[in-house]
């Protein structure tokens, strides 16, 4: 059975037994906690930290999962694997224990020709937590597994919670007895590898406290109600069904592999070495193309430095494997082949993934070309100290910087003769892995400190938003936090927290910045607000200082924006849009909105491409912008189901979350969106658009900057004023300004490069008489010498170079000569054939002069530079080199 009709069977069995299916949220998580969605629970976390209501007493769903904590560890086992699919389904309040478990058995054993799975039952193996009795009476009594399939194990595998205060409960696993093939019998308990668990029932019925581990913490008692959240990895059914041993034999995979051995002519199953690299190409490629088809683009943190990482693994694999050439298009296309069925976004979204992922290979081969350069450069001075192993911090700067793999390193030092330091690597990573996990653990916590907002939540209901129409209206103070902590009441100068039930303020959100204003109560007392978030969906907070009076929760209000400032807003919103369509048209549709933020007449707007955007097209693409406005088109919302707006054509921005029904914001016939802010009525209002330019801001992602309205006017008045004084200077019209001042930029360059020959021909006009003042030092010829301050790197490298060439053949020769440029100490060491045959090292002669110095450097054996910081020693540097080459010569 295909993966494909694995899904299908999973959602239409769900649905067909009262179930809602909800389609797979985007990998990117909606959750500050946490970078991708690791589980097929996370979208559902909400519903059941009794955030928000849930709109359905069950659910099901086949959820996209990204797991990287083991990432060194994919491919080589084959249990390894970053991407998933998370089969499950979810009761909040409906059914418990006997109904998760006996609609897991149906669907596990009914006939494959009746719509199940097809397993047989006496094949599976179950696990109970070893205090839950109910459990293990279910299973036994009503739905007849033998008693001695059914094992009691701990808290560790068998009880579940999400490591924090909150919902948790004993679970039970169902496992699949693979055969005597695959070890010894005896159970889950006894052998995992041989009963492979496919299937978890989590029965959410207690609350936790505070606790480290899986099993040291509290029960506090039982929950209001009782949830059942379920899970059933998709691609560990795949390889039961498929009569695999391992998820990189189903089809999902296996053609991924294919594809790569088509293009090394390696083959799976010719060594273990070759397996491994394999086996990561399909994994990573397929995890990367999800995660760009969700909208992740590469980076150096977050979410894009995961995706990064995996890609750089997978390319650099396929160069193992002996590609020497780009592989990712064909890598792509052939993944998009295999789970476009399943994720027809893939095959839509085509030529964005592709851009994408396309640009990340050509900016690792060129990392891969810098990187091995900069390991060339630390062999040599590990050699050059006479030293054998490369440290670790160099191996950790080839990793961090250059995303070297630690294995690409070690097989690229060893074939120079090099072991590296390993454990100096791992520790230095294991610094590294320990601060970014107390990070997440200090993250985690995060939503403890939303008990409050809940409990607004859960008196009050969520706040409504009256500001698409009114910037002002009569409103009721519902929650009031006083530096953070819940209060009745405020006075004269406390920090706040406001909650209304209903308000004319923007939260801030989809790229538009709150509002700010000011709530007046009917007692006489002011807030003013600065800033408005929604900490808890739904639930606006107004955030701001009490400047008069006192403020009590249940008091009346009258609550008004800056609408000034609103307005400016709404015009660079709607100026976001314009420019999001204008680039389409210019560019296509993989210059998709990567995300963007609204201020008062000034916006950013990030966007997909490969590479930076011409300026003729950026001119163009400003005229379009201004030439809608002229047209004065009608701006207007309406809400409709999510389905609808994507009929109509509306674009939906990657990375955000909808639901059911959704505000739909159109501009004429010009431009249509998903949007929930404000805007302008009229393109009209607007007035003007200047786009400053644009910049990466990483790979594959652009941003422009822009001004609107009366920002742009005064930006383009301040230009216009430049220009007249530039037209004063050279005389000539505006239009003459580039020829004109182009032809000035060009006498100056002439000039600096005739004051630059001049200056480089006065420093090796004194090459002859520095060749004369050489010194006999036990054989070996030594110049050295101090020239004028202010002589440049190169200059002196220039001139030390030139001395040597002077030095008759065959005697050896050693030039070390110092300058000071901007009150530092500056030195060139160079030697011949003959001195470095008698052991006389540039290198190790600038480390010597440098640490006199102050400072440092280093070098080839044939030539080398260093510095430091007191010019003050430039005598004592130079005995110190004539010591060294008396006592190495």
């Amino acid at each position: 059975m295909e993966s494909a009709e694995i899904r299908r069977r999973w959602l239409s069995f769900f649905e067909e037994r009262g179930h809602t299916v909800v389609p797979s949220a985007s990998l990117i998580a909606d959750d500050p906690t946490l970078l991708l969605v690791p589980a097929g629970m996370v979208p559902f976390k909400p519903y059941f930290l009794g955030e928000v209501k849930p709109p359905f007493s069950r659910a099901s769903s086949v959820q996209k999962c990204v797991r990287t904590p083991d990432i060194e560890e994919v491919g080589k086992t084959t249990r390894h694997g970053t991407f998933f699919q998370m089969c499950g389904n979810f009761s909040f309040g409906d059914y418990f224990k006997e109904g998760a478990i006996k609609l897991a058995w149906e669907l596990l054993t009914t006939p494959v020709e009746h719509g199940g799975y097809g397993l047989e039952p006496e094949k599976l193996w179950i696990t109970v937590y070893e205090q839950d009795d109910e459990a293990e009476r279910i299973w036994r009594d009503v739905v007849g597994v033998p008693a001695e399939r059914i094992q009691r194990l701990g808290m560790g595998p068998n009880f579940w919670s999400m490591g924090v205060p909150g919902p948790c409960g004993p679970c039970s696993e169902i496992n699949y007895d693979r055969g005597p093939e695959f070890g010894v019998e005896g159970g889950p308990a006894v052998n995992d590898e041989r009963y492979v668990e496919i299937w978890n029932l989590v029965f959410m019925q207690y609350e936790r406290g505070e606790g480290s581990g899986k099993d040291d913490f509290p029960i506090l008692g039982d929950l209001p109600a009782k949830n059942i959240d379920t899970g059933l990895g998709l691609e560990r059914l795949a390889m039961i069904l498929q009569g695999v041993q391992n998820m990189y034999e189903t089809d999902t995979l296996k053609v991924v592999i294919g594809k790569a051995t088509e293009l090394t002519g390696v083959q799976y199953g010719s060594s273990h070495e070759s397996d491994v690299s394999l086996r990561v190409v399909a994994d990573h490629m397929r995890t990367s193309v999800m995660l760009i088809g969700d909208g992740v683009t590469p980076g150096n943190e977050g979410r894009g430095y995961v995706l990064r990482r995996i890609m750089r693994r997978a390319v650099r694999n396929m160069r193992l494997l002996g590609a020497t050439g780009p592989v990712v298009q064909e890598l792509v296309d052939t993944v998009i082949g295999t789970m476009g069925e399943q994720y027809p976004e893939l095959v839509t979204d085509r030529k964005r993934i592709e851009t994408v992922a396309l640009a990340e290979e050509a900016a690792f081969l060129k990392a891969l070309k810098g990187g091995t350069n900069i390991l060339d450069t630390a062999v040599t001075e590990t050699k050059a100290s006479g030293g054998t192993v490369l440290s670790g911090d160099k191996a950790f700067l080839l990793h961090d910087t250059w995303g070297f793999p630690i294995d690409l390193t070690l097989e690229m030092a060893a074939e120079q003769g090099l072991s590296v330091d390993e454990n100096g690597f791992r520790r230095l990573m294991k610094e590294q892995r320990d601060r970014a996990k107390a990070d997440a653990k200090a993250k985690k916590t995060g939503h403890a400190d939303m008990t409050a907002y809940r409990e607004i939540a859960d008196t009050s209901g969520a706040t409504r938003f009256t500001g698409y129409t009114n910037t002002e209206g009569e409103t009721t103070v519902v929650g009031l936090l006083v530096n953070g902590v819940p209060s009745p009441a405020a006075t004269e100068g406390d920090e706040v927290e406001v909650v209304l039930d209903r308000t004319p303020f923007y939260a801030e959100g989809g790229g538009q910045i709150a509002d700010q204003g000011r709530i007046k109560l009917h007692s006489g007392a002011v807030i003013d607000i600065r800033d408005v978030q929604q900490p808890v969906p739904g639930v606006s907070v107004h955030k701001g200082s009490v400047q008069v009076g006192e403020v009590t929760v249940g008091a009346t209000a009258y609550a008004a924006i800056d609408v000034r400032r609103r307005r400016a807003i709404a015009r660079a919103h709607s100026a976001t849009h314009l420019t999001h369509q204008a680039l389409r048209d210019a560019l296509g549709p993989t210059a998709a909105q990567a995300g963007s933020e609204n201020q008062p007449g000034r916006f950013r707007f990030d966007f997909g491409s490969p590479n930076a955007v011409p300026g003729t097209v950026l001119t163009d693409v400003e005229q379009k912008i201004n030439e809608v406005l002229s047209r004065e088109l009608e701006v207007h919302a309406e809400v409709m189901p999510i389905d609808e707006a994507k009929r109509q054509g509306a674009i939906a921005e990657f990375g955000e979350k909808y639901g059911e029904q959704v505000r739909v914001v159109t501009i004429g016939d010009f431009s249509k969106e998903l949007c929930g802010g404000t805007h302008v009525h009229n393109t009209a209002q607007l007035g003007l658009v200047k786009l400053l330019g644009e910049s990466s801001i990483g790979s594959g992602v652009r941003r422009i900057e822009a001004l609107v309205g009366v920002d742009a006017y005064n930006f383009l008045a301040k230009e216009h004023t430049v220009v007249a004084q530039l037209q004063e200077l050279v005389k000539g019209r505006p239009e003459e300004l580039p020829e004109k001042i182009s032809a000035m930029l060009g006498k100056l360059k002439d000039a600096e490069k005739e004051i630059e020959k001049f200056r480089a021909e006065k420093v090796l006009q004194a090459a002859a008489g520095l060749v004369d003042s050489a010194r006999d030092v036990r054989g070996v010829a030594l110049v050295t010498g101090r020239v004028p301050d202010g002589t440049t790197a190169d200059d002196l490298r220039r001139l030390v170079l030139d001395v040597r060439g002077r030095i008759s053949g065959g005697r050896p020769a050693v030039v070390a000569l110092f300058t000071t440029v901007n009150g530092k100490p500056l030195t060139v060491i160079a030697t011949n054939e003959a001195a470095r045959e008698r052991g006389l090292k540039a290198g190790e002669l600038v480390r010597t002069a440098a640490k006199t110095l102050g400072g440092g450097g280093g070098g080839k054996p044939d030539v080398a530079q260093g510095g430091g910081q007191n010019p003050e020693a430039v005598g004592e540097a130079i005995a110190a080199v004539e010591r060294l080459v008396g006592e190495t010569a």
